[in-house]
């Protein structure tokens, strides 16, 4: 489902003509059905290899697939596939959760009745029910996490991609998230 080799991310720094390996060489392959951390001190790639995963950002070199398809030449295939949560949630404060959920559902194709199915099949079962209707800005942090879930799983993706989901939350929060 997830396959990368001698996947390389270099950045240029300013005043620099030498450039920074961000990620250098990676190779691995994960199944279907396999869960795997990334684990890493601070600034070992493991953002940078998973922004690659999503199509946020190219590699210098080497490839990377997810369910088949390569993040550099297939990114929309890419993005059909995958389903990515991160620290940063991707909440619009000008929209309800109801909202962001249809909205996300319709980009990645999904039809309304489908949406409106899974989004009460989501809000259930991560309690959102009493946050449908809230401005993105007026939601706590734990609860714009569960939102980000939500918009991450609307589309029934195969891979999920999940970037420490769990920043910034405190103890009951990341135990409800997960």
């Amino acid at each position: 489902m997830i396959e990368a080799e001698n996947l390389t991310k270099e950045f240029f720094i300013t005043g620099s003509d030498i450039p920074f390996k961000a990620v250098d060489s990676l190779t691995f392959k994960i199944e279907k059905g396999e869960v795997v951390g990334l684990l890493g001190p601070n600034g070992a790639g493991k953002t940078t290899t998973m922004r690659i995963l999503c199509t946020l950002l190219t590699p210098s070199s080497g490839t990377a697939k997810i369910a088949g398809f390569d993040v550099s030449t297939h990114p929309d295939d890419v993005r059909k596939n995958l389903g990515f949560v991160s620290a940063g949630t991707g909440i619009y404060d000008r929209l309800s959760p109801e909202e962001l959920l249809q909205y996300h559902g319709r980009l990645h194709g999904v039809d309304d009745k489908t949406i409106r199915d899974r989004t009460a099949n989501l809000f259930a079962i991560l309690g959102l029910e009493m946050y449908r209707n809230r401005l993105g800005a007026k939601l706590s942090t734990g609860t714009r996490q569960k939102v980000s879930l939500a918009r991450a799983l609307i589309h029934d993706p195969p891979v999920l991609i999940f970037d420490e989901p769990t920043a910034g939350l405190d103890l009951i929060s990341t135990l409800g998230l997960l």
